[in-house]
């Protein structure tokens, strides 16, 4: 197929309005935009076919966008069931079987490594924010790939995929582990164009359009892209037949060879490890099964009416981590049969335009949601310790502390730790990692935490320990320095520095 391409000018308002033959009329738009953006490629550009081939893509996405956006395809929420023993398995069981160490030679971890370091006030890629030690999360990657083949002798290689965004900083970055016991890989994800929310035509007009004219499509584009970079023949050339696939934030996600044995003695296609839900992770994603098959459940695809029963731990008490287990051979099959329709994310997006604010859309996928297209696919109930993402500051000071300690690059739980992770929530002066870096210079001790809250323009000194419930709330215009030495245990801190009972 040929691919696609935009106008020279296309304007932010078009008079196009939605007719009954709407999804035939944009579609057709579309495909006459995006073959003329194609056209504008020199053929001698080594990039010329990767952009018709993404373009083609993302034509089959957004034309798929508006057949369900029209036929309003939506779950029937009465078909819900909970998944059955089968469906979804407890850690426990398979804990107990031996460990195989030659099922490592199957084996390959690939890190998804699209995301940017912005939200936390970072510039590059977020994997190279230091969390532990001088550590940063590619660095934590590396050391635990690298300790696994030097316990065990194998060969374990690690893939990231990049986007647009990460890939030349990325790429400068692994250079330094040319040395190490490992075999990095890296390739690129797609690259998609933006589109107009109310005339639903491409944002870029040009190849080299600015970079906010194009999103990488979420992480539903592995299988894709895998596939296409060349990287999943060139695996299962080598004998490698599953891929542990997690996100490069999360500090819990570590090859564990009981669920890779589990996964080879079940034949499963594809394995979720999902944990248990708190009050935390009342919107994360969950396991149903829907019409006979294990399918992801996530809060957009939910009822307005039925959104407090989704919320519902005890109703719905697992969720996702995106720790994934796939099998490589049926990734390969499903790609080329074109199989693998997952559930459109439309997730909106605010872009400057001749001086105005644009609202586009990025049309994404979940890898997770292509569970249901795999054999014998089905949920693994691990412990917590699995799930330990940094998404935010508040995070960050979690890892950093005293309830963790660092051993072969793995982030472990101080085993004197009595209940779940504290719950801590950071203010805005919190947001970025520079405003974090300055007011919490030394990390305080964390161990008999359980909930932290600081707001406003705080600065804890050193060797602070906070335990039980501690609140902190600085008012506009003030400042709270925490003395050095401080033990804070159930108070409530305010802007003139008294101290409450809590």
């Amino acid at each position: 197929m040929a691919t696609t391409a935009p106008k020279k000018h296309i304007k932010t308002h078009s008079t196009y309005a939605f007719e009954s033959n709407t999804s035939n009329v944009a579609a057709s738009q579309m495909r006459n935009v995006l073959n003329k953006l194609a056209d504008k490629v020199d053929v001698s550009d080594p990039s010329h076919v990767r952009f018709e081939n993404e373009l083609d893509s993302f034509f089959s996405l957004f034309r798929r966008y508006l057949v369900e956006k029209s036929s309003g395809n939506t779950l029937d929420w009465d078909k819900i069931k909970s998944p059955n023993p089968e469906e979804v398995v407890d850690y426990k069981v398979i804990e107990q079987q031996p460990e195989n160490v030659s099922n490592l030679s199957k084996l390959a971890v690939l890190k998804l490594n699209g995301g940017l370091g912005t939200s936390m006030g970072c510039v590059g890629p977020k994997s190279v924010i230091e969390v532990r030690d001088g550590n940063t999360f590619l660095d934590l990657s590396v050391r635990q790939i690298e300790y696994l083949n030097r316990q065990y002798d194998s060969d374990v290689p690690l893939l990231l995929m990049n986007s647009f965004n990460t890939d030349k900083d990325t790429e400068h970055l692994i250079k330094k582990y040319s040395a190490n016991r490992i075999r990095i890989r890296s390739f690129n994800q797609s690259r998609f164009p933006r589109v107009y929310k109310d005339s639903l035509l491409p944002v870029p007009t040009d190849y080299n359009d600015s970079l906010d004219s194009w999103y990488p499509p979420g992480h539903g584009d592995l299988f894709e892209s895998l596939y296409a970079s060349g990287e999943l023949d060139a695996l299962i050339s080598q004998g490698r037949e599953i891929l542990f696939v997690s996100n490069g934030d999360n500090l819990g996600a570590t090859v564990d060879l009981k669920i890779l044995n589990h996964m080879i003695e079940t034949d499963a296609e594809y394995i979720m490890e999902l944990t248990d839900k708190t009050r935390a992770d009342v919107k994360g994603g969950t396991l149903i099964s829907y019409d006979g098959q294990v399918r992801l459940l996530e809060v957009a695809q939910v009822p307005k009416e039925h959104i407090d029963d989704f919320k519902n731990i005890r109703k719905f008490k697992n969720f996702n981590t995106n720790n994934l287990w796939i099998n490589l051979k049926a990734v390969k099959r499903l790609v080329e049969s074109s199989a693998l329709a997952m559930e459109i994310i439309p997730n909106e997006k605010t872009i400057s335009r001749k001086g105005m604010d644009v609202t586009v859309l990025q049309l994404e996928t979940a890898c997770g949601a292509a569970i249901r297209h795999f054999g014998g696919a089905h949920g693994v109930v691990v412990p917590r310790s699995r799930f330990l993402p940094v998404k935010t500051c508040s995070d960050l000071l979690m890892v950093k502390s005293d309830l963790f300690y660092l051993q072969h690059g793995a982030l472990k739980l101080d085993p004197t730790r009595f209940g779940p992770n504290p719950l801590i929530k950071l203010g805005s002066h919190f947001k970025k990692v520079s405003g974090f870096n300055a007011r919490i210079s030394h990390i305080p001790k964390l161990l008999e935490l359980d909930h932290l809250t600081i707001t406003g323009n705080v600065f804890l000194g050193k060797n602070v320990t906070l335990k039980g419930t501690v609140i902190i709330v600085c008012s506009d215009g003030q400042k709270i320095d925490i003395p050095n030495g401080s033990v804070l245990e159930n108070v409530v801190i305010t802007g003139n520095l008294q101290i409450l009972e809590h």
